[in-house]
């Protein structure tokens, strides 16, 4: 038998490293490790030595994948640095580790070009089934899963094909519940912070809010967009709105995520202003930290780990074959949870 030199043994060990080790083909390995009664019992002895002295471990996607099986869903986010999403993944998880199977996450940063790259990645590794929280123009990717056999569900959208199920939230809704609070505690100039409006929730948000402004006569709304939804851009221009003269400031704000309405708060405190006496701030998501902000922030709550759990037992159904049943669609309503930013207990 060859021996391997150090440089070598640093390598990863694959089958034709145990085939020359041994001084066999490639072929006899293979069924020796995997079909032994196929060869003799000197063979299979020879093999497996080679095996133990080179520190060869079969590669399980390899195995999944020669059964048509790979193990893996894959799962997009639009940002998983918002809790929120991350929160929805976990859920996902839970689900997926209840049945065997592993999530392949892809975060798209906000990013549509990350996204496709994503799902191109799951159609190569033969992901048996796709979560999808689309950000960008998905549907020729998700057509091309769906025609290589892998099941998809939408998460935090809603199919307007009817091709596939989904796992959404009433953000209209949503919006709607966020402004209401405000206008019920006198506030009549509000503003709604959010980013990218060709986002189908945050749009869907502020048509929410601005309803409810229409019902109130002599009451505005002003919408103010932000590149991305982080803190920082939140705190930008929460100095920005601290900055304006009394008269020209908002005196309420729905954000279209907590980590701007989190950032936004800090902003306003530090530039002297008053929250909720001179502007009530309302969030969006209830993540983990809406409770323990600065002045603890008001929130229109959704289930996010529920969500994510709910969507990927409706996928392992599908790749389960148990698919019998309608698409359908499951669509979670908001809660609002009210604190100190718009005047509630802290």
């Amino acid at each position: 038998m060859k021996r391997r030199s150090e440089g070598e043994a640093m390598k990863r060990v694959g089958i034709r490293d145990v085939a020359e080790h041994a001084g066999v083909s490639i072929s006899t390995v293979s069924n020796a490790l995997n079909r032994p009664g196929t060869v003799s019992e000197q063979l299979v002895t020879r093999v497996r030595s080679a095996a133990d002295q080179l520190g060869y471990v079969p590669l399980q996607a390899a195995q999944q994948l020669r059964a048509g099986r790979s193990g893996l869903l894959g799962m997009t986010v639009i940002n998983i640095a918002n809790p929120f999403f991350a929160e929805m993944v976990a859920g996902a998880e839970d689900a997926a580790s209840a049945a065997g199977m592993r999530v392949l996450v892809g975060n798209s940063s906000d990013d549509a070009g990350k996204e496709r790259d994503h799902l191109e990645l799951f159609e190569r590794v033969q992901v048996e089934g796709a979560l999808v929280s689309p950000f960008g123009q998905t549907r020729p990717w998700l057509d091309r899963l769906r025609r290589r056999g892998i099941p998809v569900v939408l998460v935090d959208a809603v199919d307007d094909t009817g091709q596939s199920p989904s796992v959404s939230f009433d953000d209209v809704a949503g919006g709607r519940l966020a402004a209401e609070h405000l206008l019920s505690t006198g506030r009549r100039r509000l503003a709604f912070v959010g980013a990218r409006e060709e986002v189908r929730q945050v749009r869907e948000r502020l048509a929410g809010a601005r309803a409810a402004v229409a019902a109130h006569p002599g009451a505005t709304i002003e919408p103010i967009w932000t590149r991305r939804t982080t803190s920082e851009l939140g705190r930008a221009f929460g100095e920005q709105i601290a900055d304006r003269s009394p008269g020209d400031r908002p005196d309420g704000i729905v954000t279209s995520n907590d980590h701007l309405a989190i950032g936004l708060l800090h902003g306003l405190v530090t530039r002297g202003v008053r929250v909720p006496e001179d502007i009530a701030v309302v969030g969006y998501d209830d993540i983990e930290f809406a409770a323990i902000a600065a002045v603890p922030l008001t929130s229109v709550r959704q289930p996010a780990r529920e969500m994510g759990r709910t969507a990927a037992e409706m996928l392992l159904a599908r790749v389960n074959g148990d698919d019998h049943q309608q698409l359908g669609s499951v669509v979670y309503q908001p809660e609002l949870i009210v604190r100190a930013s718009t005047g509630g207990h802290a």
